[in-house]
């Protein structure tokens, strides 16, 4: 990868292409996303993005010199009353601050957004002729379309999972193997409150990520055995996969006067499964 020029862009004109590309004021009202940290003045000649602004993130970040640190999920999204470094948040903010990297969060307003998390994943999936899957506050969430040709849901189940990064549990599935899957919906990230949209969408997959038991048992039984039939590509994997689409975006935005770079860290939580023997 080239070293960025000298003529770096201000944090200030870094975030007007993000706002661009996914405005603040298209994101969910319980949604916090915008810049967290850093001066809009100071110079940017790194970005590295990522999913979550965990701890292992922001010191990859902080070893490879990032000035801006993207992420997807917000890192205050609810009330705080410290940042001592006691805890993990307060541990992350001093991190920030210290390491002289701000930090910018497109969370909904990417999901929503026309080239977005959804968008992303769907097409990862050979999912096109897109539509929203549910209008909610005015702003279209989830994606529902067509596949270019029938495949069963075993097949398309594969699909899945070659198109979204590796996590380490997989994907799960729902419905027998040898169900014709021709139109899917998708949306990125916890979709399990959004099961009447996907039935009023037809659809005979739903591609999402944090599948409760309960809800997700129910759906099955109000489809009695058909469609539309569940995978659960993981909240980590059914996201991450916008990341290099955001990466490109602001190489062709801001060309060789920054380094983008997307991060190695999986902050899926789950590490491992044990399987019967």
């Amino acid at each position: 990868m080239s070293e960025p020029s000298d003529d770096a862009p201000a944090l200030g004109e870094v975030i007007a292409v993000l706002e661009r590309a996914y405005p603040s004021d298209s994101a969910q009202s319980w949604d916090r996303v915008g810049l967290v940290t850093g001066d809009p003045d100071q110079p940017v000649r790194r970005i590295h993005l990522a999913l979550d602004p965990t701890l292992a993130v922001i010191e990859e970040a902080r070893s490879a010199g990032a000035d801006l640190l993207v992420t997807h999920h917000p890192l205050l999204l609810r009330g705080v009353h410290s940042v001592a470094v006691t805890s993990a948040k307060g541990a992350s903010v001093t991190n920030l601050v210290v390491g002289d990297i701000a930090l910018y969060v497109a969370h909904t307003n990417a999901d929503v957004a026309a080239d977005g998390v959804c968008v992303a994943l769907a097409e990862a999936c050979g999912v096109h002729d897109l539509e929203p899957l549910v209008i909610i506050e005015d702003r279209p969430l989830g994606r529902v379309g067509h596949l270019t040709e029938p495949m069963t849901l075993g097949e398309f189940a594969r699909v899945v999972a070659a198109a979204v990064p590796a996590a380490p549990v997989g994907i799960r599935v729902a419905g027998p193997p040898d169900a014709t899957i021709r139109r899917v919906a998708v949306l990125g990230g916890s979709g399990d409150d959004l099961f009447d949209a996907v039935r009023t969408s037809g659809a005979d997959a739903y591609v999402t990520a944090d599948l409760r038991h309960h809800p997700a048992l129910e759906a099955r039984e109000e489809s009695r055995g058909g469609p539309p039939y569940l995978i659960d590509a993981g909240h980590w994997a059914s996201e991450a996969v916008w990341l290099p689409r955001a990466a490109q975006l602001l190489r062709e935005e801001l060309g060789d006067r920054v380094e983008v770079e997307v991060s190695g860290v999986v902050t899926d939580p789950w590490t491992f499964v044990v399987r019967p023997s």
